[in-house]
């Protein structure tokens, strides 16, 4: 299983970016969590199949409908570290 870290910045809060994440996050068979930064980026943890966070990648590029996606960082993370949640969760 792998990880990996996004940071997503633009217009990503109260837009339902988080719940859009959480249903194609499940869609791929990921597990994690998608919450709200203070800053108002969004933070998504993900776990999975690596080719399935490479697809969440590419979603999260265009985010959901309402959004304004300016900027996606990846970082892989250990899946050991994380402890991920069983499901995809928003917080």
């Amino acid at each position: 299983m792998s990880c990996a870290r996004f940071r997503v910045t633009g217009r990503v809060q109260g837009v339902f970016f988080r719940a859009s994440t959480q249903r194609v996050a499940k869609r791929l068979g990921l597990t994690g969590h998608a919450i709200n930064l203070d800053d108002g980026s969004v933070e998504v943890l993900a776990c999975g199949a690596a080719d399935a966070l490479d697809d969440l990648h590419d979603w999260l590029q265009r985010g959901s409908p309402t959004a304004r996606v300016d900027r996606v960082d990846r970082e892989a993370v250990s899946a050991a570290d994380q402890n991920p949640p069983a499901d995809f969760t928003t917080g």
